[in-house]
């Protein structure tokens, strides 16, 4: 299976598909979402989700970046529906990492979007100050900005996210991932806030890893004629670098279809 490019998006479409997956990546490697996030998408995709993964380039306006993913997802979806799937009606879930968590909610808040649910990877809400890294070092750049009416902050502010959030987020069905070594992760506020709007359709998972798990290639290790030692060592290494994210790629698979049967097996 081949990835597409498809109206700026970037699509793989499985032979048998059973749903529909729009995918938004981190702040800094959004750009080439079928790069950097290209085994945890090809992995779903296998599975028969067809992957539709948006790239963006990451400003201070986050209501901007959500309106033109948003608008570019319904551009593809609809030559999806056109051209390939004859119409054929299949749920859509939203799915995103970090930056990406909050684009889905504005996106959840702004437009009437039609989700069988959302999956929320890694979600952090900070400031500008705070997302910008060495924040203290860089604020006799931010004052004189300030001073002069340009904009250092996003739009929407963490604190107008929450207030959007709270209002106007229509997506029920939400599953929460955050990973145990991850220290800028906020999902916790994330969950007390979906659970006041949804309570029992919100899932919260705990899994080992930070907040690069989701990103890496599937890099596959071609064994000569002869299985040596050193290939040994190197499918274990492999499988050792990949198995925070098996894991993370089996819990989505089991939330996105909990009565579908037994979860196919890590891949090697």
């Amino acid at each position: 299976m081949d990835w597409q490019e498809m109206n700026g998006n970037w699509v793989l479409l499985p032979s048998r598909p059973v749903a529909l997956i729009h995918f938004l990546g981190g702040a800094f490697v959004a750009t080439a979402p079928q790069l950097t996030y290209r085994r945890l998408l090809e992995y779903l995709a296998d599975q028969g989700y067809v992957i539709v993964a948006t790239p963006f380039v990451n400003t201070f306006d986050h209501r901007a970046i959500a309106e033109e993913v948003h608008r570019s997802f319904e551009r593809t979806l609809q030559t999806l529906q056109t051209q390939y799937l004859r119409r054929r009606y299949l749920p859509i879930y939203g799915m995103g990492h970090s930056m990406g968590c909050k684009l889905h909610l504005l996106i959840g808040c702004l437009f009437e979007v039609e989700r069988a649910g959302n999956i929320l990877i890694s979600f952090n809400n900070f400031s500008a100050r705070e997302a910008v890294p060495l924040a203290d070092q860089f604020a006799t750049f931010f004052e004189p900005l300030a001073a002069s009416g340009i904009a250092v902050e996003f739009s929407p502010s963490p604190q107008e996210t929450k207030r959007l959030v709270i209002q106007n987020y229509c997506v029920r069905r939400n599953l929460l991932i955050k990973f145990s070594k991850d220290t800028i992760d906020q999902t916790h506020d994330l969950n007390r806030l979906l659970q006041d709007r949804f309570a029992a359709m919100v899932t919260a998972q705990t899994l080992a890893g930070n907040h690069l798990t989701p990103l890496g290639p599937d890099v596959k290790w071609q064994t000569g004629a002869v299985f040596t030692p050193f290939d040994a060592i190197a499918q274990w290494m492999r499988q050792e670098v990949y198995r925070e994210l098996a894991q993370l790629e089996r819990t989505i698979l089991h939330w996105l279809n909990p009565l579908g049967g037994p979860v196919p097996p890590v891949r090697n």
